[in-house]
């Protein structure tokens, strides 16, 4: 191919001014192939691995071709732009903003996990360019607040990864409201899971551009595999790759296990942060821009990450986990060596997943030999290069945890009010209970210490009588009529003691209570 600038490909000037206004001058394979058809209004079929340059390849034509539009309506975009997940959502949206500002052209992202009042406003407001995960688009088209009859162009990207997450069903309800004449894109690593379907159905006398396979090896990538002898030796080396002063993304296979891990490397004096499901969107959103910032050296993620998250000299990816198949795999590696820079890409094995690996490794064409390493291994320390410098911890704000005793006081209800009867025995047994009552309230009742009254009665810890120690003025049926401390009336439903067991002071007690 000739053509190597955008302008000689038929972009637009003023998408070229925005191009070269952040360095990228020179297209990609896959943007050379395919712009210029998708220019022109055909419907594109790309194939491509992931950081090939997929996203401009359709942002640009997007822009280009719906930038002679009026106002765009209420409630109906003239772009409609799938994709898998909220990560890829939001690079899409941050690669083309700039350009769609060009013409002065909105865009707004539709995505779960957020609510959805902000969403709909933008919709109400009139915008040109959806960016939308499935599910929360068809619960707005439920909802009324978009229609898709004026969508011009549509775009499927990473739709293998849609088919694998089981949002083909949905994505074909989608494309069922979207006018069939419009321009229609799809952009894939494999044509595999009904993908192959979506493009026999909705594609109309498609160009197939395959820049490379999915499994096609990426020359700046290097590929390393190390055998570590049990779990805590698997720790010091995740330790020791962690270490480095470049950017750096750990995979794990579980969001509680990638929690775990960038609390253990802040801990050791490694800024990191995590990444996974259990986030809502603006933590996310927060440790990305953390990370991409620099302000965290480490990403602790899980396969959320795997893909749409594209940020730059990213220098190694490390497998903690190995994943499960062979294109989490080589999506997860992706994440470095992007746009023609280098990387390194580490999986770590135990004894138990020798095979497993190897039968990964297989799948995903890929040839390395493995090598048995500690943390002071002279290859992990040709790896891991300077050693950043220990960053002191940020003091961690201690929770309690929910339902747990709080300094072994308990605050329910009920243990409030068995402290309030007690302080209250406790004030009558000194004196000051009956002053401070009132003359009107004998002194009888007070508690005194070793847990009686001034009359005998024995009570229990919350100061009320006991079942064996009920008033000896009760009436039958176990109810007292005298009065209770703090207003509440006590009762038993043992038997009162034969009167030839109580004293005679006792009885006149007794006798005066009674009336």
């Amino acid at each position: 191919m000739t053509e190597n600038t955008f302008g000689a490909l038929g972009v637009p000037a003023p998408l070229v001014a925005v191009l070269d206004k952040a360095g990228i001058t020179s297209p990609f394979p896959i943007q050379e192939d395919t712009l210029p058809d998708t220019l022109r209004g055909r419907d594109v079929l790309g194939r491509g691995k992931t950081g090939s340059g997929k996203t401009l390849a359709f942002s640009i034509p997007m822009v280009a071709r719906l930038s002679d539009g009026g106002r765009p309506q209420s409630g109906r975009p003239r772009g409609l732009i799938l994709a898998p997940t909220r990560e890829l959502a939001t690079q899409i949206t941050a690669t083309l903003a700039p350009l769609a500002a060009a013409y002065n052209m909105t865009v707004t992202t539709i995505f779960g996990g957020i609510s959805q009042a902000r969403q709909v406003a933008a919709l109400k407001a009139g915008v040109d360019i959806v960016v939308a995960c499935p599910g929360r688009l068809e619960d707005l088209m439920q909802q009324k607040h978009v229609t898709l009859d004026a969508i011009e162009i549509t775009v499927l990207d990473e739709a293998d990864h849609m088919a694998d997450l089981g949002f083909l069903p949905v994505v074909t309800r989608i494309l069922n409201k979207t006018p069939d004449g419009g321009q229609r894109m799809l952009f894939s690593a494999t044509l595999d899971n009904g993908v192959d379907k979506i493009v026999s159905r909705y594609l109309h006398d498609e160009i197939l551009h395959s820049v490379d396979e999915a499994t096609s090896h990426v020359e700046a990538m290097t590929h390393h595999v190390f055998e570590v002898d049990g779990v805590d030796a698997k720790r010091d080396l995740v330790h020791a790759l962690a270490s480095g002063t470049g950017r750096r993304i750990l995979f794990m296979r579980t969001k509680h296990h990638a929690k775990k891990l960038a609390r253990q490397l802040i801990d050791a004096g490694i800024p990191s942060v995590d990444l996974h499901g259990n986030l809502s969107q603006p933590q996310r959103d927060r440790n990305l821009a953390t990370f991409a910032a620099g302000d965290a050296r480490v990403l602790v993620a899980t396969d959320v990450a795997a893909r749409g998250i594209d940020i730059g000299d990213v220098e190694l990816v490390v497998h903690v986990d190995p994943p499960a198949e062979h294109k989490a795999y080589l999506h997860r590696s992706g994440r470095t060596a992007r746009a023609g820079s280098s990387g390194d890409v580490v999986t770590l094995v135990l004894p138990a997943q020798r095979s497993d690996v190897a039968s990964l490794l297989r799948k995903a064409a890929i040839s390395v030999a493995p090598e048995r390493v500690t943390a002071a291994s002279s290859t992990v320390t040709a790896l891991v290069g300077e050693v950043a410098a220990y960053v002191k911890p940020a003091p961690r704000e201690v929770r309690p945890v929910r339902g747990q005793s709080q300094g072994g006081r308990s605050q329910g209800a009920n243990a409030q009010r068995k402290r309030t009867n007690r302080a209250g025995g406790f004030a009558g047994a000194s004196g000051g209970h009956s002053a401070g009552r009132g003359a009107g309230h004998s002194s009888s009742g007070a508690s005194a210490p070793g847990g009686r009254s001034s009359s005998g009665q024995r009570r229990d810890r919350s100061g009320r009588p006991t079942a064996s120690g009920a008033p000896q003025g009760a009436r039958k049926g176990g109810r007292s009529s005298g009065t209770t401390q703090r207003g509440f009336t006590s009762y038993s439903t043992s038997t009162p003691a034969p009167a030839s067991t109580l004293g005679g002071g006792q009885r006149r007690a007794g006798r005066r209570a009674q009336g």
